[in-house]
């Protein structure tokens, strides 16, 4: 695995939007979790794009969608802070990342201000 993906960064290469190409690069190497792909499918249909088919796609291209099982739940947990502006979605895709040693990706800003053990790269300069 090349990378974790945040559905920020999905999202951005499914709305062809600035950062799309850094994870189309690495899409077909790459992982989201569970909770994240629930977030992307979500969106999408709150824009009134139809879903079906989409996790096959997805899957096609070399997308990984990982459970979020008991250890995921944990990690995420333990990168709960008082204060914390990150949601159960932003850390169980932290948490991902930590677990498999592998960058993740997002279009999320905040992301670089806190310091987790997770390394992360932005989508969009």
């Amino acid at each position: 695995m090349k990378a974790v993906l945040d559905a920020s960064a999905l999202l951005a290469w499914l709305q062809n939007e600035p950062g799309a190409a850094i994870v189309e690069e690495l899409l077909p190497e790459s992982a989201i979790s569970s909770l994240n792909w629930s977030e992307v499918l979500q969106k999408s249909l709150a824009h009134g794009v139809e879903i079906t088919g989409l996790r096959q796609d997805m899957e096609a291209l070399g997308l990984v969608i990982l459970p979020f099982d008991r250890d995921a739940a944990e990690q995420a947990a333990r990168l709960w802070s008082a204060g914390s502006s990150l949601s159960l979605a932003d850390r169980a895709c932290l948490a991902l990342g930590i677990q498999h040693g592998a960058p993740v990706l997002t279009a999320d800003r905040l992301w670089t201000q806190v310091s987790v053990g997770a390394m992360v790269r932005l989508v969009r300069a």
